[in-house]
């Protein structure tokens, strides 16, 4: 037993721990960095004041994990964040296809737990920050109220990503809260006043059919939303979780100090919006639910902005930039909210897209007057208004890749992270970034060490896609669509396809592509054809004239709405190949066509957005010239998805046993080896909530096999559904040549390879 005297004071158990880097923060953006950071061999302390990891993604808030796809209602194809995100995603969709929130939970915490490299604080709040200098971090104090534990965590290097920046407010970095003028960055978006308004919190509710009646008394503290609540008529019996995101409130105060009252002002909207839902007699169907989730935590969207060497603004996003330093990207809307939430009158949002995806430039991932500190999470260096889009948690958890690249690259060198930007080390974090799956815009990896560039590759075979056969069903062209075909530079092939005329009548068909070559927004008119239609079939061979495009890019082979057309489709499913639909997703302010009011700064444009499977299958058509765009020199030309081309080897629906073979003329010692698969970058992968009627992206390669020079099998993978494969193999071998076989993945997709690449020990 334990007896200890009286006495006058004790003091609490102090534990000291020393790493290369402290990230303080346990929301994606810190996960992402720990595990990068970790995984390239430094120690991280990652600190979490939850429970639990994932922040707004966690089982605590349940908001779902988007970024630059933004619901597939955007123009920005194949945008999935890349990296160590997208491995988080699509091991959700493989585990967890029914969102459900503590299943993400688990494989967010087995990941950080896995790497030894890691020593993980859950419970555990940051209180004051010791300076070894004026502008220089030394530690930081931090109580786990668990434990009842004091730890000082001492280290080179600090990442805040803690949300409302607990460390770079203690620590005198500089900040801002609010909106600026609309003078200050000539932000057409911004007031033309500075005001305090900012996004609120959310909180949100699950519930439960329980199969029988069901009662409801309301606690007293409840808000009677029918009178309080202007759109309570909004509020019905089948929406919960984060699709009441609009539950929105704290604008007007201070979102971090009054973070309680703002909390309880949500509990009582939603303890409300249930006794609405429960009593007021207009929701039988509502009879056998029962309340089962409340969150106790509200999820926050904006608190302190801190400011890096760059300040990203709104131009930055609608016109999309480039940046020498880029390190990440993003894509989500300029999504502001009004300060008054869930008590106002007006939409819960005004979401503005841009044409594309943007760059995040890494000046804006560090304190400009706090030398070690990095800034994470939605801390990065932003105005209020460019603030509305680098806020969401799969661009965070993206830049967080980079923070956690740096800090390795900072480690290894005895540098600061302003240094990495003025020693002129960027092109190698661009670099080390892109090794490990993290897709930067118009960037390719050159990589010297890569053996697979010194190697003469063959291939079974190479898709020459010269018909998406019509195998699917005859669908009714109550939609406009567009078949977006790569066409290198040249001539665009002429298109022949069935149409099917319900009455004698007219199809517009025209040829588009995009301002840029690497967006996908289909804005420039080529050329139209208006096509005399009869009753019955007809065959139409379409010829584009003198369409000729300068640069290799997709064109859109667009398809009018007529009612009383049908159009036949393809069940072939085929990397880089997507079939686009000028449709409407109200989720993201996607009404077919963005019409911004004037002199706001932001493009008008039309929307043209793939459909969600099983639909969105491709038109049939042939094509004369074929279409010769999976080569299987792409496996390593640097990019590992669909850009401006497919950038994938693709073999032939008809091998029936495809691979492809590196060969060089003297052997090579090889220890790894790194592929790249298909799993689908278009699909956002919302992590909670929605559904997803696969567990495997239907283009993902999911059996194969490498042999070496004298056909020894020196490894075999099944059941894959990781877009990226990194291969250490147990000792390395001596060899000449290199063969993947692979199996396809369906009779309707073929295998496919984006990249491969080979590395001595």
């Amino acid at each position: 037993m334990i007896k200890e005297l009286e006495t006058t004071k004790r003091t609490l158990k102090n534990t000291a721990i020393s790493a290369d880097l402290v990230i303080v923060g346990g929301g994606l953006a810190g996960v992402c960095g720990a595990i990068t950071a970790a995984r390239q061999g430094i120690k991280v302390v990652l600190v979490q004041d939850r429970p639990v990891l994932g922040g707004n993604a966690s089982s605590e808030v349940r908001l779902w994990v988007l970024g630059a796809t933004s619901h597939m209602g955007n123009n920005n194809r194949w945008a999935r964040e890349g990296g160590v995100i997208d491995e988080l995603l699509v091991e959700n969709l493989y585990r967890n296809p029914e969102g459900n929130p503590l299943i993400f939970d688990s494989l967010i915490l087995e990941k950080v737990v896995s790497e030894p490299n890691i020593t993980l604080l859950l419970n555990t709040a940051v209180y004051e920050v010791q300076k070894r200098d004026a502008d220089t971090i030394a530690s930081v104090s931090a109580f786990c109220s668990q434990n009842q534990t004091v730890y000082t965590l001492t280290a080179p290097l600090f990442c805040d990503a803690s949300g409302d920046g607990v460390v770079g407010f203690l620590s005198g970095a500089a900040f801002r809260m609010g909106a600026e003028s609309a003078e200050e960055f000539g932000e057409k978006f911004a007031p033309s006043v500075e005001y305090g308004e900012l996004l609120g919190h959310s909180l949100y509710f699950y519930s439960k059919d329980v199969g029988k009646s069901v009662r409801y008394v309301a606690p007293s503290f409840a808000h009677d939303v029918t009178q309080k609540v202007p759109k309570f008529r909004s509020f019905n019996a089948k929406d919960f979780g984060c699709r009441l995101w609009w539950v929105e409130y704290g604008g007007r105060l201070d979102t971090i100090h009054d973070t309680e009252d703002i909390k309880w002002e949500l509990w009582k909207v939603i303890y409300g919006v249930w006794d609405y839902i429960k009593n007021s007699g207009n929701f039988p169907e509502a009879e056998n639910l029962t309340l089962e989730w409340v969150g106790t935590i509200p999820g926050k969207r904006e608190s302190r902005r801190f400011e890096g060497d760059y300040m990203m603004i709104q131009q930055d996003i609608v016109e999309q930039r480039p940046k020498h330093d880029a390190v990440a990207f993003g894509g989500w809307s300029i999504d502001l909210h009004p300060a008054d939430g869930v008590f106002g009158e007006k939409p819960g949002c005004n979401q503005w897209h841009s044409k594309g995806i943007y760059d995040i430039p890494y000046r804006s991932l560090y304190s400009k007057n706090i030398k070690n500190l990095f800034l994470g999470g939605r801390l990065m260096s932003a105005s209020h208004v460019a603030f509305g889009s680098t806020r969401v948690m799969a661009t965070t958890a993206h830049a967080g890749q980079a923070i956690g690249t740096a800090a390795v690259l900072a480690t290894k060198n005895g540098l600061n992270p302003r240094d990495i930007y003025t020693n002129g080390l960027v092109p190698v974090l661009q670099e080390e970034l892109l090794k490990t799956g993290h897709h930067l815009p118009n960037m390719r990896l050159n990589d010297q060490k890569d053996l697979v560039q010194t190697a003469k590759i063959t291939a079974s075979s190479e898709l020459s896609l010269s018909e998406l056969p019509e195998n699917g069903d005859l669908a009714p062209l109550s939609i406009s669509v567009a078949q977006m075909i790569p066409v290198n530079a040249g001539q665009v092939p002429t298109t022949t396809v069935n149409v099917y005329g319900l009455q004698k009548t007219t199809l517009n068909v025209e040829l588009r592509i995009s301002g840029l070559a690497y967006n996908h927004t289909p804005e420039i008119i080529l050329a139209e054809r208006a096509i005399p239609i009869k009753k019955g079939q007809n065959t139409l061979e379409i010829t584009w004239g003198n369409s000729i495009l300068d640069t290799p890019q997709y064109a859109y082979l667009v398809f009018q709405k007529n009612e009383k057309i049908k159009i036949p489709r393809s069940e072939q499913r085929i990397s880089g190949i997507l079939s686009v639909f000028n449709t409407i997703n109200k989720a993201v302010s996607n009404y077919g066509k963005q019409t911004p009011p004037e002199d706001i700064g932001v493009d008008a444009f039309e929307f043209w957005t793939p459909q969600r499977r099983p639909q969105g299958q491709n038109i049939a058509m042939t094509f004369a010239p074929a279409v010769e765009a999976f080569g299987v020199q792409n496996i390593k030309n640097g990019v590992a998805r669909p850009t401006n081309q497919p950038n994938a080897w693709v073999a032939d629906f008809a091998d029936e046993n495809p691979h492809l073979t590196l060969n060089w003329e003297e052997k090579q010692t090889i220890f790894t080896i790194v592929l790249g698969f298909d799993a689908d970058f278009d699909h956002p992968l919302e992590s909670v909530l929605m559904t997803h009627p696969e567990t495997v992206s239907p283009f993902c390669v999911q059996n194969y096999r490498l042999f070496d020079d004298q056909n020894n099998l020196i490894f075999e993978k099944k059941d894959n559904h990781q877009s990226r494969n990194e291969i250490k193999l147990d000792k390395p071998i001596f060899t000449k040549s290199l063969t993947l076989a692979l199996e396809h993945p369906s009779v309707n997709c073929p295998a496919s390879v984006f990249e491969m690449r080979c590395y001595a020990p």
